[in-house]
């Protein structure tokens, strides 16, 4: 015999204010196998999990329904609360009547009248719940880490630390990151290469991590808690274990004078086709450009770079790519972020007139190994008497990213002290909102303001070039100035734009690789904002830093922590838990048409050719419900959401 129990939560607030829990209680008492009802303040607290463990055993309840908040943020709570009162968790549902109800509508007539009928479809639906039984798999205990940014590097002398194997692949020649091209971190104003470089040598010496730089994800299979990953090792030709890094090599290449440009430096300073990118590099190891060397292009090089190399032998012409395969339980993705593109706008001049700098640029002139050795000079080599700098370039505009980037006030103000302290120029920041939020970020802008530093608030229209009859031009920035309401024409020498982020080159494939959902901005979707930053919805992966969201440097490594934090958790408890409402064949009714096989996200569905079947692996099924949708013989069916349950929520919605 069927006894339900509902419990409609008050959310505080949040639910009572718009609906009258004590009413909607009486009403569910009165629906068909409800044994009980009652409402309570806030179910999720401990007085209120005890309730409903209390009501199962006092009232022989068989069948629970909760109506509260999202069941994203307290469903497995609820399922723990259900099995400790001795009821298998599946024989529970929850029904939102928080954001689907309270939170949506202005009517509290309606408000009440939709409560009722979510809860009395959800008194439907659960009388044909049945009990589903718990699966776990292993968990393999090495982890991969994609990204060799701050956040990546520390993740991973996190795990190495605890004594777990890490595989640490870097797309590009050295870990780093964007952290390696900066001068110094606000608002500490510490060098940022004092902070980070021992970090990196950290992670080459290590025992316990593997470094490979310069590669990429390939492939990747597997399920939770043993993924197969394919990594591709691009060549550098160079022997990473017989090089020493004395740049000989370079010094003897045929090109005696710098020539192509330097992308660590973004163009701003040259460099050879056999190169170290900057002088703190890890690994420091030497690579050729497969584009501009003479060799690797027409074979007709004398080769000095090898006779210089000598006995080590390390410069190989003949290296070719290699394919890594990979056994890891858990993946942290730590991928980083990309700069806007400030060409997009074209009326704040970039690209076009030769002062106009973004702030990442700027970082590198101010970096003793920049290429102006941290000096601050204008194209022809004087130093600005007046810089301007423009905030919220491809942040919180409609027009490119309507997001905050966060960091871009916080950073501008770094760069206004930065230039001020070494070319006593005149400096005006153009800003929309100054957000200085964190520990002493308020205080370092109070700092700013006494060192003179000049604030306007309101939009820059545009950056332009007037020529001049003394020198060879001007730049001048047109902007609002809200505070006065007067529209302010500022002549300068230099224009800085502090470029927002944007999700790094590569995230859409290796979502796709990893199964990982984006939010509509193209960053990495978490599982949940408050109760889970770091998972996301493919158990054992994890993310790390700006591939989520853009963060400064204290909060990246604030969750790369965290992201490890969750990694040891799993791979200590040595198993995890199976997606309960995975999808399954039946057999009989199976036709064998294999569409299903094209469609599954995930990749669980292979086709048994001897039976002529579709196969599911229960350990890379999500439940997405793909494959039950689109199945022409209604053969795949899927626990928790069956015909009957499905139908009979239906038909009570509208009973």
């Amino acid at each position: 015999m069927v006894r339900i129990g509902v419990y409609i939560c008050h959310c505080g607030v949040n639910i009572a204010n718009m609906v009258d829990v004590g009413s909607v209680a009486r009403y569910a008492l009165g629906l068909p196998h409800v044994a009980f009802a009652r409402d309570y303040l806030y179910l999720c607290s401990e007085p209120g999990q005890m309730l409903i463990q209390q009501d199962i055993q006092s009232r022989k309840l068989n069948r629970i329904i909760v109506a509260a908040c999202s069941p994203l943020m307290h469903e497995d709570t609820f399922q723990r609360v259900i099995a400790q009162g001795g009821l298998n968790p599946f024989l529970f549902h929850m029904v939102n009547i928080r954001e689907q109800a309270a939170w949506v509508h202005e009517d509290k007539d309606a408000v009440m009248e939709k409560a009722k009928d979510l809860i009395r479809s959800a008194v439907h639906r659960v009388v044909f719940h049945r009990p589903i039984e718990r699966k776990w798999v292993d968990i393999h205990p090495e982890v991969l880490v994609v990204g060799g940014g701050i956040a990546g590097i520390h993740a991973s002398l996190t795990l190495a630390k605890a004594g777990k194997h890490v595989y640490l692949v870097e797309r590009e020649p050295t870990i780093g990151g964007h952290m390696a091209q900066y001068d110094k971190t606000f608002p500490t104003l510490d060098c940022a290469a004092c902070i980070l470089t021992p970090k990196m040598s950290m992670v080459k010496n290590h025992p316990n991590i593997s470094l490979w730089t310069y590669s990429d994800i390939l492939k990747v299979e597997g399920f939770t808690g043993n993924y197969k990953v394919q990594v591709r090792r691009r060549p550098r030709y160079v022997q990473e274990d017989h090089c020493t890094g004395c740049r000989e090599c370079i010094r003897s290449c045929t090109y005696h004078e710098p020539r192509f440009p330097n992308e660590f430096d973004l163009g701003l300073s040259k460099r050879k086709p056999i190169y170290i990118p900057f002088p703190q590099a890890v690994p420091q190891v030497a690579l050729i450009d497969d584009k501009t060397c003479i060799q690797l292009k027409s074979g007709r090089c004398k080769q000095p770079c090898v006779k210089a190399c000598g006995e080590r032998k390390a410069i190989d012409f003949e290296q070719k790519e290699t394919i890594e395969n990979i056994h890891v339980g858990t993946v942290i993705i730590s991928t980083g972020f990309k700069a806007f593109d400030a060409k997009r706008i074209s009326a704040y001049g970039y690209g076009i007139y030769p002062d106009v700098y973004t702030a990442l640029e700027m970082e590198r002139m101010a970096s003793a190994s920049g290429p102006t050795g941290g000096e601050i000079v204008l194209r022809n080599g004087q130093k600005p008497k007046r810089v301007g700098i423009i905030h919220c370039v491809g942040s919180r505009d409609v027009n490119a990213n309507s997001w905050c980037s966060r960091v871009c006030c916080l950073y501008s103000l770094k760069l206004a002290h930065i230039i001020k302290e070494r070319t006593d120029a005149l400096v005006y920041n153009f800003y929309i909102d100054m957000r200085t939020p964190g520990r002493n970020m308020e205080e370092f802008h109070n700092r700013l303001c006494r060192e003179g530093v000049y604030f306007f608030q309101g939009r820059v229209s545009e950056v332009s070039f007037e020529d001049s009859d003394t020198d060879s031009g001007q730049l001048v920035i047109q902007a609002e100035d809200n505070l006065l309401g007067r529209v302010l024409r500022a002549e300068v020498d230099m224009v800085i734009l502090a470029v927002g982020m944007e999700p790094s080159q590569g995230t859409q494939d290796i979502g796709q690789s990893f199964h990982i959902n984006r939010s509509k901005e193209g960053f990495f979707l978490e599982r949940h904002p408050k109760l889970a930053p770091v998972s996301t919805f493919a158990d054992g992966i994890f993310l790390a830093g700006c591939c989520q969201g853009p963060k400064d440097i204290a909060d990246t490594i604030a969750q790369a922590g965290a992201a490890a934090a969750e990694v040891l958790a799993l791979i200590c408890s040595g198993r995890m838990e199976l997606e309960p409402n995975t999808a399954h064949v039946v057999e009989e009714r199976c036709s064998g048409c294999a569409l299903c096989i094209q469609l599954c996200p995930y990749g669980a569905l292979s086709f048994d050719p001897e039976r002529g079947k579709a196969m599911i692996e229960e350990a890379l099924c999500k439940g997405c419900g793909t494959c039950v949708s689109t199945c022409r013989s209604g053969s795949i069916r899927q626990s928790i959401f069956g015909d009957e349950e499905i139908f009979s929520e239906i038909e009570g919605l509208f009973g």
